[in-house]
């Protein structure tokens, strides 16, 4: 009875499975025209296996998920991304020379010192905002955790 009971209020009340995501180290270059697309990388770990459907700010008119890959002929070129992936427990970075999210159509100069808003959207751990703050236009990269 006491089975039945479980199996019958798991069917009424479904357990939800969320993903939780967690983001680190997210930043930009200062721009040097608004006219110009800008970049925010971060680092991205997931506790479950999951999916970067896209990324939002009101700092840009649209974010691109980018990736970079280098040919036989040491030719590198960026590769749109219209999902990334995330395996669980997988550290996935993005940085320069690398995976990036591209800031097109900036609504202002992105300016060192300044931050802006960057809403990550996931396929299970849903909506996450960070806090992007805007670094010299010559840094390079945090050190890594």
């Amino acid at each position: 009875m006491k089975l039945f009971l479980a199996a019958a209020s798991l069917a009424v009340f479904p357990i939800a499975v969320l993903a939780e995501v967690v983001v680190t180290d997210p930043w930009a270059r200062a721009s040097i025209l608004a006219s110009r697309p800008g970049a925010a990388y971060l680092t991205l770990v997931s506790d479950m296996d999951d999916r970067l459907l896209s990324a939002t700010t009101p700092a840009a008119g649209q974010v691109m998920m980018h990736a970079s890959e280098t040919d036989t002929n040491a030719i590198t070129r960026m590769i749109h991304l219209d999902a990334l992936d995330l395996r669980a427990g997988q550290t996935v970075r993005f940085a320069p020379g690398g995976m990036h999210l591209m800031l097109m159509g900036l609504t202002a100069k992105l300016e060192e010192g300044g931050q802006f808003p960057l809403t990550l959207s996931f396929e299970h751990a849903g909506d996450i905002t960070v806090e992007v703050p805007i670094l010299s236009v010559a840094f390079t990269a945090p050190e890594a955790n």
